[in-house]
């Protein structure tokens, strides 16, 4: 197989290379040089790495036509076209200069405009640079990025506290993230996976902390760019770096209660063609949890319950590392390393009291179970790319490897005691049991991404990707004998191994008429994957392979108006926690576990969107509708004694209709709202397990931001959310509601920022559930995270508080 992708690269090479080069000797011909030097004001040095705009003259739009950047000495080179255009020439810490009515003929090969002089802005480069507002959302028809660095309610906190606090975004107590009601979603941290979403799922990503996020990018119908994998869409975390010349850092020290205690830092040196970045975030925290749970149970003729009372804390230490250069051979050229090293020390206590109940209310027995764990987590990534830009605007190759090495150690020791009602120990039914999970990760992933402007507005785009992923699972359970000797118990002693090769290869082609745009991809993946109990000598093999198309069509009614129609088509794969048979041990009567059988889901996925930019704001608004075959969803199952276990399933499908509306508006100048709303039905169709799990749900979701700028720099923000009472295959996930508030306030003349924000105002965030199958019937409320209070102070150096603005419209 790796040798077949070897010749699968250098054919991709052979092919297009040949292309590039012809376009660009055409561009040659036909093109005049323009050239011309950058100094500074105040001397003859020439200004390195000064930034060249040029738009055509007069365009009230502003729309980009060419550009480059100078060479060390303050030279700049262009090819332009016949025609008349305005330069602007920017650099950091000087004025920029605008040059009007540069006039472009055919009958001279080169025009050299000479020599400009900018002048060092009034405002020392010590001091904050604000270039202007950086809107918090950012719109385009197939994606929506959210700078949200804007968002005070994320100060001090995580990664899964930024998505939390995301439109079309929701996470649920326990860390699992949904998109659009699906918790089928691909979240990747820079573009690629992330050790952080892998054993764990999307829980992992609360070791991530938000201070080192720059921007999260929200992709709900992707193109065939974009892996398959993921439903719902693609989630992707920007995380943060600057390329300025010189030297600028920004630091975050926080403190909160329960105890949240962390130091962040951002840094970065440019000098010349090498561009340094190192970012650190420390973090000690102390989470408490509890939780209830009652289930009824129906048995021989029996009718018995239990009520289940559980508290607990987790302590960690996250440790996040980021280092890596960039080196450029010159603006156009640029070779990128980077190191990434995650660790988290963790020491949870979970007590679970146990009440068993005859039908009468009359106490049987009582238990109570300590769950001690000590869990170390280290996570490292390696990363080289490179970038080559040619001289024809949107003209660009790209080629990444990345190395994921991701292990994580847990010992767990769980002690059990038994009471008559009365309090009496009963002896015989004490237990003393330990656990040792150890589980590996290592991938390779390997990409080559290909761009090229074609016909007169269009766009061709082509790639190839290949992924080689190990994992495994050494996994025991013992159990002390009266001997005082530790025995395994049966079927919790074995190694589980989990081997994935995807291969895939793209191809997208586009284009522009006047008003009319389109875009069309299709994108090949094949499978490769093994499951292997070492002990148990049980081998799973599957391959397959598959075509995913996907259409945009979009229709600009005018600049700040545009609509757009669009489908592809999705997979998810079952993951490595899908597939492992191992079950979940510290609760002794509520276990999870994998299904080792099961099959992939797919989905049909349409849109049909509108974007509107208005004055004072702007609205998003979609309909969509997903159509998913073998849907995996977890079942519960509970036996005659009132134990349960909950394994993932593939149902027969799930036809699902929603429409969204997303909207920010400025009422005035101090005062701004955001406003997100999702409906949706879906139908599910689960009668393949049991004839009842069928159901028709429906469901709502809000969200409500409202932040005020006030006087001496002080900024109030207050969300409220609200999540609608949802039908699933096996019951009800009742409604979940909670409220935040944020203030903040610039300190140090403007260098710093001192932010207080309160997350789940009134403890109001709970996870309640009753699921319903043969014989139980069980209800459960969870708080896995109590009100949070933080207080951090943001500090910078020759950074910015915020960014300029980019456009709604016309990126994809």
């Amino acid at each position: 197989m790796k040798h077949g992708y070897c010749f699968f690269l250098f054919l991709f090479m052979v092919v297009l290379a040949p292309w590039g080069r012809a376009d660009l000797i055409a561009q040659q011909r036909n093109a005049v040089k323009l050239s011309g030097r950058i100094l500074d004001g105040q001397g003859q040095a020439g200004l390195g790495f000064a930034t060249v705009s040029v738009y055509l003259a007069g365009d009230t739009e502003g729309k980009l036509v060419n550009g480059g950047i100078s060479q060390e000495d303050g030279r700049f080179s262009l090819d332009l076209n016949e025609g008349t255009y305005d330069l602007l020439l920017e650099f950091m810490g000087y004025e920029a200069r605008r040059i009007e009515g540069v006039q472009i003929t055919r009958d001279r090969g080169t025009l050299d405009l000479g020599e400009f002089r900018l002048q060092p802005s009034t405002a020392s480069l010590d001091e904050v640079v604000v270039t202007g507002e950086k809107s918090f959302m950012e719109l385009s028809l197939d994606k929506r990025i959210f700078n949200v660095g804007k968002d005070l309610a994320n100060a001090g906190g995580t990664a899964t506290d930024i998505l939390m606090n995301l439109p079309s975004v929701n996470v649920d107590p326990e860390g699992n993230v949904r998109l659009r009601g699906s918790d089928n979603v691909r979240i990747l941290i820079d573009g690629k996976p992330s050790g952080l979403v892998s054993f764990k799922g999307s829980s992992g990503l609360q070791q991530l902390p938000a201070n080192l996020i720059e921007s999260v990018e929200v992709i709900t119908n992707p193109s065939a760019r974009y892996e398959a994998e993921g439903m719902a869409g693609v989630i992707n975390i920007v995380l943060k770096k600057e390329n300025a010349q010189g030297f600028n850092a920004s630091f975050e020290g926080i403190t909160g209660n329960p105890t949240n205690l962390g130091f962040a830092a951002n840094l970065n040196y440019r000098h010349n063609k090498i561009n340094w970045f190192v970012n650190y975030g420390l973090a000690y925290r102390r989470v408490p949890r509890e939780g209830f749970l009652r289930q009824d149970v129906t048995a021989l003729d029996s009718t018995f319950y239990t009520e289940q009372f559980t508290t607990g804390t987790v302590n960690s230490i996250n440790n996040n590392i980021r280092a890596g250069l960039d080196y450029f051979f010159n603006e156009k050229s640029i070779l990128t390393g980077s190191y990434l090293l995650r660790r988290s020390d963790s020491k949870r206590i979970t007590d679970i009291r146990y009440e068993d109940y005859f039908s009468n209310g009359v106490m049987e027995g009582y238990y109570h179970r300590r769950q001690d764990e000590d869990e170390k987590e280290p996570n490292s990534e390696y990363n080289v790319s490179y970038r080559r830009s040619f001289d024809q605007a949107g003209h660009q190759f790209t080629a990444a490897v990345t190395y994921l090495d991701y292990w994580e150690n847990s010992d767990q020791v769980y002690t059990e005691f038994g009471f008559q009602p009365n309090g009496i120990p009963i002896p015989s039914r004490n237990l003393l049991q330990t656990s040792i999970n150890d589980e590996y990760e290592r991938q390779w992933l390997f990409q080559l991404d290909y761009t090229k402007p074609v016909f007169r507005e269009g766009n061709f785009e082509a790639g190839i990707r290949s992924s080689f992923r190990d994992m495994e699972n050494d996994f025991i359970v013992s159990e002390q004998q009266e001997s005082g000797d530790f025995e395994p118990l049966p079927g919790l002693d074995d190694i589980f191994l989990y081997d994935e090769n995807i291969h895939a290869a793209y191809a997208i082609l586009g284009n522009k008429n006047q008003k009319l745009s389109y875009q069309g991809g299709i994108r090949a993946e094949y499978t490769d994957v093994k499951t292997t109990l070492v002990r148990a000598n049980s081998v799973n093999p599957r391959q397959y392979g598959n075509l995913f198309p996907s259409a945009h069509i979009t229709y600009n009614l005018s600049s700040d108006d545009a609509m757009q129609v669009s489908y592809s088509r999705r997979i998810r794969r079952p993951f490595y926690n899908d597939l492992s048979p191992f079950m979940t041990f510290s609760d002794a009567r509520n276990f999870f576990s994998g299904n080792p059988d099961l099959d992939p889901e797919f989905t049909d996925a349409y849109e049909l969107g509108h974007i509107k930019y208005m004055d004072r704001g702007s609205i998003f608004s979609t309909v969509y509708f997903r159509n998913t075959k073998d849907k995996i969803e977890r079942i519960r199952t509970v036996d005659e004694e009132g134990n349960a276990m909950t394994l993932p399933e593939n149902l027969l499908s799930e036809r699902s209709y929603g429409a969204e509306f997303t909207s920010d508006y400025n009422p005035t100048d101090w005062w701004k709202i955001d406003l997100n709303l999702n409906l949706f039905y879906a139908q599910i169709d689960g009668s393949n397990i049991m004839e009842d799990y069928k159901r028709d749900t429906y469901s709502w979701f809000a969200r409500f931001t409202s932040r005020f700028s006030l006087p001496n720099t002080l900024d109030i923000q207050v969300r409220t959310n609200y999540e609608g009472r949802q039908r699933v295959a096996q019951g009800i996930r009742k409604a979940l509601y909670y409220a935040d508030i944020s203030a903040s306030r610039d300190v140090f003349n403007g260098r710093g920022t001192l932010i207080l924000n309160v997350m789940d105002i009134a403890n109001t965030r709970r996870t309640r559930m009753i699921f319903e199958g043969p014989g139980f019937i069980t209800e459960s409320d969870v708080l896995p995270r109590r009100r949070q209070i933080n207080l951090s102070l943001n500090y910078r150096i020759r950074q910015s508080k915020t960014a300029k603005k980019s456009d709604i419209l016309g990126t994809e």
